[in-house]
């Protein structure tokens, strides 16, 4: 059996993305993502946020496409991460690393 670490999510810019260049002249995107769902017979809604990071090329197209509300296709895969905070307690954290991206900008229209 071939298993494979793989998401895809739909959502929803929380904020405009922070660019960053690394020494080494690679481009990093940072950014929350936001999906909601709703359930039950009186549609009760929930909020779930993700931290995604897109690399170099991908980096870009968020740079340039995505901002504060863009709606995402993501496809990537889940990234668990250690750390050691200012109080020398261990954290943890995941995030979601891009391999694609579909960025789509909503069109207000008056009616």
């Amino acid at each position: 059996m071939n298993l494979r670490n793989h998401v895809q999510l739909i959502g929803n810019l929380g904020s405009d993305p922070r660019i960053y260049v690394l020494k080494n002249n690679v481009k990093v995107a940072k950014f929350s993502v936001a999906t909601t769902e709703f359930f039950g017979s009186k549609g009760k809604e929930t909020t779930q946020w993700f931290t995604v990071v897109a690399w170099n090329k991908v980096a870009e197209v968020v740079e340039k496409k995505c901002s504060k509300g863009t709606e995402v296709v993501i496809l990537g895969k889940l990234r668990n991460n250690n750390y050691t905070d200012k109080r020398g307690l261990k954290r943890y954290d995941m995030e979601i690393h891009v391999q694609d991206i579909i960025c789509r900008n909503r069109v207000n229209k008056a009616s």
